[in-house]
């Protein structure tokens, strides 16, 4: 094994903060300098060099070399990355890679928490040194924003799918929530509670880097609280919507029949409820998770054509990325929080990955135990079990990763998934969104449908 001294003085710049995708962010830290600090790196290892200056040469300049990088934060990164792509390409023929229909965990399901947690863990490393909290703030929203927009145009209903050769979106039923738009609001709040939120104790063990962060878990354990409250505690009355059968009838009007509380089926949990007030009805996703369930899919657990006498909820307009689990999201994004501070206080290998494992196991193992006892694990609801295996299991792999490749130095084996993290938000937009498809369609022969995907089989 290659020798490796401690990384040290990490100052992770905006590279690492929008849902953890690099080239995107100003670090609030820039504005400070290391002084005197001589960075030398090496494929396999990286070495920080800490000098203090003579006397004779204080008033001269001094060279600053940009600090290196945790390379397994790029490496995690693009891993989620390339699972994305996986499921989105591959989860329609393998049910084990495709989103789960609605109780349960597949492969897939862990690609957003992955995405919080890394942009937890990045926050930690960008925000450990401030010049004012004030602008730092300031600079965090106007982020969030960016996130914001960039969600709506990309998942609001502008862009088509393949097989529709139309765009634009009737802003009466334009999409509010998706993907970047949960990132956003957790990216945000987490922001705020590293800047706002953490004391000026000194760390030096771990029950003194929980007191540091003490206003954090407060609020943590909140949000877990009265996401738990209105999940169970909410009245869900009966509900209608209405539906377009066929292309040239009238809408039909389908009603649910509900009166319950703490239901958290398909059809009648507070979630769902809450987006259908809030945001109203027909700026929900529209193709629901749900429909894929034995009793509105024939071909379950794929789509499919309804079977006979299939509930009335099938067909009705669902957001898997709903306002009240995307606050629950906020809470992977803070325990990803923490894992950055271990990487701020502690330089030690061995103290960060016992450090690390410790919460990791109770994690998976409070989450496991949830689900046995009948909180279960369910990505479309943000359940608490779910956020603590997910979590927890995010935080094995990244201590695996940083072993492997920070630790030990087997960077080799990892440099195509470290060029996707770098470069995350580029093929996010461009693979998941359907960016790249949609200008190819943009070329065609005589007739729209004669396009360059249509020669090489895509689309119709």
């Amino acid at each position: 094994m290659a020798s490796y001294e401690a990384i040290k003085n990490f100052e992770d710049d905006e590279d690492d903060v929008e849902m953890a995708l690099p080239h995107s962010q100003i670090s609030e830290s820039r504005s400070q300098t290391f002084s005197s600090t001589i960075a030398q790196t090496t494929p396999l290892n990286i070495h920080n060099v800490q000098e203090q200056p003579s006397t004779s040469s204080r008033n001269q300049p001094q060279t600053v070399a940009k600090p290196p990088r945790l390379v397994s934060l790029d490496v995690f990164r693009g891993l989620t990355v390339a699972l994305m792509i996986l499921v989105d390409d591959a989860g329609g023929l393998i049910p084990a890679l495709n989103h789960s229909p609605w109780n349960g965990l597949t492969l897939a399901d862990y690609v957003m928490p992955f995405f919080l947690f890394i942009v937890g863990v990045s926050l930690a490393l960008t925000y450990k040194k401030l010049s004012c909290r004030v602008d730092a703030s300031r600079k965090a929203g106007l982020r969030a924003l960016k996130l914001l927009v960039l969600g709506l145009f990309l998942q609001g209903g502008y862009f088509h799918r393949v097989n529709d050769l139309t765009y634009g979106v009737d802003i009466k039923q334009i999409r509010w929530m998706g993907i970047l738009q949960r990132i956003a609001l957790a990216y945000l709040v987490a922001a705020l509670c590293e800047i706002w939120l953490k004391s000026d104790d000194t760390v030096n063990s771990g029950p003194s880097l929980l007191r540091k962060y003490r206003y954090q878990w407060v609020v943590a354990l909140i949000i877990s609280f009265v996401y738990l409250c209105l999940l169970y505690g909410l009245y869900v009355p009966d509900w209608e919507y209405q539906i377009q059968t066929e292309p040239s009838s009238e809408p039909k009007t389908f009603s649910v029949k509900c009166g319950v509380r703490g239901d958290t089926g398909p059809a009648c949990n507070a979630v769902g409820m809450i987006d259908r007030t809030l945001f109203g009805i027909q700026h929900l996703y529209r193709r629901p998770i749900y429909a894929r369930t034995p009793e509105c899919s024939i071909n379950s657990p794929n789509y499919g054509p309804l079977p006979p006498g299939a509930p009335a909820w099938c067909q009705a307009p669902f957001d898997p990325e709903g306002l009240l689990s995307s606050v629950m999201a906020i809470v992977t994004c803070l325990v990803g929080l923490h894992y950055g501070h271990i990487i701020v206080h502690f330089k030690d290998h061995r103290v960060r990955t016992i450090y690390w494992t410790i919460p990791t196991s109770c994690l998976v193992v409070i989450g496991l135990a949830l689900d046995l006892f009948g909180m279960h694990i369910n990505k479309v609801l943000y359940s608490f079990s779910y956020t603590c295996v997910t979590a927890g299991t995010a935080g094995i792999l990244f201590v695996g990763i940083y072993l492997m490749v920070d630790v030990c130095g087997y960077r080799r084996l990892t440099i195509f998934l470290e060029w996707m993290g770098m470069h995350a938000l580029m093929i996010y937009i461009l693979a998941a969104c359907n960016v790249f498809p949609i200008f190819l369609q943009g070329f065609y022969w005589g007739s729209p449908r004669n396009n360059i995907l249509k020669l090489v089989g895509v689309g119709t």
